[in-house]
């Protein structure tokens, strides 16, 4: 950990994402993260408890002055998304994250940073543990698994929480006022192929499609970046039947909610057709870097010859698998006709492993229209059902439906215009936020979710504005000051 950290303003709110950032804390290996902010509560002597599926909360009394304010529930997820550049050496598992300044920003060293969302928790841990800053009663809510499944959220148990307002610090744009959010689910498919040996003599390559920009698969969506998954099958479809090319294998993407930004495969053809398959693969390269080259300047595409593998896939089985990749949906399925310039729907074809005669693929798709939701899922269902392909959908999650009218959304808008001397952007994200699941068992909560600017999350390129958390910090302390009083 750079020590700089420690020394930006506000103090207490980095040295406590600091000491976060030491923890290791993968969705569904959310352990340690617990233990650490379990005994982070119960060492400030305030009522602490984890749920039965691990969500922490802590309580604390509202401090002098201010027992006559409704009760407010702070909400942060305590995992991350785990992703590396695949240059990069590092344990996810027993390292701390390496955070730098560089500039105005936060970042980490070739893998993501964690401010998705360690800044929301280490703001809470701040007030948590703060002795003059004035606050309604306070309940803080840890939860797990928001990357991988909101279990944590869906698991939450009813009855815990009294709070009358819902802060959720999770969105990524420090001028934004989010009142609402998509829904989504995930699609996975199988696939067994038949495999054969490959012909003696043949010759044997592995493609490399590196260097992409990635992201988060819905805020990021509708920039355009490029697929690596879609890519690499660009490549293998159109030199299938010319060069009579055989797959070996496919490695693609790595997180069901992350843009794919590397995928690696290993190939197989017969020495007669390299020097032809060499010059369309380069031709192909050459048309793929300049249709994305304002958007993924970085791109890298590059071909080595490796030693034979033992097992390919049969013609019949790679066209399978190759039309099924290639139909399915991917990007911005539909822009909301309600909400100018909100992403509706959209899908992402987040993973692809072809290996040991079995066909692998995770995506997820994402709406804001519970029916939208369930088309583009059946859309994808569709592309690989045509191939035989085993395909079952899970993780399903609702929407957050927009609230114009919320109490708490107009005052936070009057003291944002106070504060910062314009008016916040009031809107909808595509994103997977937690308010609709917590809605779900506390409908009563006025909700409400906003966050420091945030840039590239779910990628090795995440960082953080400085300036930005110290403008989020300012109006999270004097949302709380204005808290409205109890009915």
């Amino acid at each position: 950990m750079n020590n700089s950290i420690k020394k930006l303003e506000p103090h207490a709110l980095w040295n406590n994402f600091a000491k976060l950032n030491e923890v290791p804390r993968a969705s569904k290996k959310e352990g340690r993260v617990i233990e650490f902010m379990k005994n982070f509560g119960e060492s400030l002597g305030l009522k602490t408890q984890v749920d039965t599926v691990g969500n922490v909360i802590i309580k604390k009394p509202a401090a002098a002055g201010m027992e006559d304010r409704k009760t407010i529930v702070l909400q942060s997820h305590l995992d991350m998304v785990h992703q590396k550049n695949s240059e990069v050496s590092f344990d996810f598992e027993t390292e701390g994250i390496r955070c730098f300044v560089d500039g105005d920003w936060v970042k980490a060293e070739g893998t993501t940073l964690g401010a998705d969302n360690g800044i929301g928790v280490a703001s809470i841990m701040t007030l948590l543990e703060s002795k003059d800053i004035p606050h309604p009663t306070l309940e803080a809510l840890f939860t797990i698994d928001e990357e991988t499944g909101m279990t944590g959220a869906k698991g939450l148990t009813e009855g815990l929480l009294e709070g009358d307002i819902l802060l959720n610090l999770d969105t990524e744009d420090d001028n934004e006022l989010c009142i609402g959010c998509a829904g989504g689910i995930d699609t996975n498919t199988r696939l067994k192929y038949k495999d054969k040996k490959p012909k003696a003599g043949a010759l044997a390559y592995r493609i490399a499609i590196t260097g992409l920009k990635g992201g988060h698969s819905g805020v990021d969506i509708h920039l355009g970046r490029a697929n690596a998954n879609k890519l690499m099958n660009r490549l293998l479809y159109r030199t299938t039947k010319p060069f009579g090319l055989r797959i070996a294998t496919i490695d693609g993407g790595s997180l069901r909610n992350a843009i794919p930004r590397e995928s690696f495969a290993e190939v197989v053809l017969a020495e007669k057709h390299l020097d032809a398959f060499l010059e369309e693969f380069d031709s192909r390269t050459a048309a793929i870097k300049s249709e994305f080259k304002n958007i993924e300047p970085n791109l890298s595409i590059n071909i080595n010859s490796i030693e034979l593998p033992k097992k390919v896939m049969t013609r019949k089985a790679q066209e399978k698998v190759l039309n099924a990749i290639h139909a399915m949906p991917n990007g911005v399925f539909r822009m909301s006709p309600d909400i100018p310039d909100l992403v509706e729907t959209s899908s992402s074809l987040a993973r692809v492993i072809v290996k040991d005669g079995e066909f692998i693929t995770q995506s997820l798709q994402r709406s804001s229209v519970e029916s939208g939701k369930t088309d583009i899922a059946n859309a994808v269902r569709a592309a690989f059902k045509a191939v035989g392909a085993k395909v079952e959908n899970g993780n399903s999650y609702p929407g957050w439906a927009p609230n114009a009218q919320s109490p708490i959304l107009k005052t936070m808008e009057k003291l944002y215009d106070k504060l910062f001397e314009e008016k916040p952007k009031v809107a909808a994200c595509h994103a997977g936020l937690e308010c609709g699941i917590i809605l779900d068992h506390y409908p009563k909560m006025d909700t409400i979710s906003f966050g420091p600017t945030i840039k590239h999350p779910h990628s090795p390129d995440e960082m953080v504005n400085v300036q930005s958390v110290g403008k989020f910090w300012k109006f999270l302390l004097h949302t709380l000051k204005e808290t409205p009083k109890k009915n």
